[in-house]
């Protein structure tokens, strides 16, 4: 049985330990401050881990905060979920996602927690949990990756854009359907730079560190527009994500000066990765681009976020704006109570790693307020 990750790579304050009979999964999860203090639960996007959050979970402990922040379902160190392309994919729908925080909060006897805080794809259980069960979780502080409310009752419409984005001069596709792919994980996991270096090239390639990230709203959710994106958003047709963001693999010089993201720090993904592979990540988008448990969520229709709610993300993310005008409704019509929506400067996607100190203050006025 593996074990909880150790001393040797966790900073000083923070503990790791296994979480049994959690909706059918055993989690691993990070911890610092003490039980009986107000609890702030951290949810980690793709492709990342509870190990994401190691640079925030210190300072909120010490300001009097239980934290704790688990390698979600699919993800490090967690087990109990289906990891065949062709298993259980339902289980990764939002509903049960939801349900897995839930059952972890009560399997640590916790009633309610001050804030819950998701990043990326984390943003979105972070969204549901405050939508679904503003009873438990309190406020909720959502970073990179805009929360949008519920799907429409409203059948589908073919919008007919994957054709129209491989019918461009330069072909693309969308790397969620790219992500929805049977190949995608063998794509990654074997990749020809090997799992190291994919990483190192996918995360600078997101960062403030690539200087291309320069992102600015879009005019429509045309193919023409889309593709205005970087390449590890609207990909080149004929390109895995490895070979997309092997083109911008960082130098040895640069590498070196990532003050954000050492060597040292970067092993830590790349072996929980390469000992498990993608595929449980992949499948969240799966259901994303299926829209597996949709009709779950359409019977909430109508109900809005109303416990206070943030917005946190670097001014170098292009996740603010991928979503054509999803920043805009989760303002307006989605969170009723947002105390703030702030971009930090310097920071790209992986917004709480790059300022770190930037993201914690935020925090904590929050929660203060």
């Amino acid at each position: 049985m593996i074990d909880a990750l150790g001393p040797d790579v966790l900073p000083s304050g923070i503990t790791a330990r296994f979480v049994n009979d959690v909706n059918g999964l055993r989690v691993h999860l990070l911890e610092a401050g003490q039980p009986g203090q107000p609890c702030v639960l951290l949810l980690h996007g793709f492709p990342e881990l509870a190990y994401s959050w190691r640079k925030v979970i210190p300072a909120v402990a010490a300001a009097g905060y239980h934290v704790i922040a688990p390698d979600q379902r699919g993800c490090g160190r967690t087990t109990g979920w289906d990891q065949d392309y062709d298993g259980d994919v339902a289980s990764f729908r939002p509903i049960n996602l939801v349900r897995d925080a839930v059952a972890l909060l009560a399997a640590l006897g916790r009633d309610s927690v001050a804030t819950v805080v998701g990043h990326d794809f984390g943003a979105s259980v972070a969204g549901w949990c405050a939508l679904l069960r503003p009873d438990l979780f309190r406020s909720v502080v959502l970073m990179s990756a805009p929360f949008g409310g519920l799907p429409s009752l409203a059948p589908a419409a073919a919008s007919g854009l994957h054709a129209a984005l491989a019918g461009l001069e330069r072909p693309r596709k969308h790397y969620q359907w790219y992500y929805s792919t049977r190949e995608a994980n063998s794509d990654m996991t074997r990749s020809r730079q090997g799992m190291h270096a994919f990483l190192r090239a996918y995360y600078h390639h997101k960062s403030a560190d690539w200087l291309g990230n320069q992102p600015f709203r879009l005019a429509s959710a045309t193919a023409t527009e889309l593709a205005r994106m970087p390449t590890y958003y609207i990909m080149d047709l004929d390109r895995d994500m490895p070979r997309t963001v092997a083109a911008e693999m960082p130098s040895p010089e640069s590498i070196v000066a990532c003050r954000w993201l050492p060597d040292a720090e970067l092993a830590v993904y790349s072996g929980e990765y390469k000992r498990t592979g993608f595929q449980g990540g992949l499948q969240w988008y799966r259901c994303r681009t299926k829209g597996i448990g949709n009709a779950e969520l359409q019977v909430f229709i109508g109900r809005t976020i109303d416990i206070p709610s943030l917005f946190i993300a670097g001014a170098h993310d292009w996740g603010v704006y991928q979503t054509f005008d999803a920043i805009e409704r989760m303002q307006t019509s989605v969170c009723r109570k947002m105390l703030g929506c702030h971009l930090l400067k310097g920071a790209g996607h992986w917004v709480q790693q790059e300022d770190s100190v930037g993201v914690t203050d935020l925090l904590m006025k929050f929660l203060r307020r």
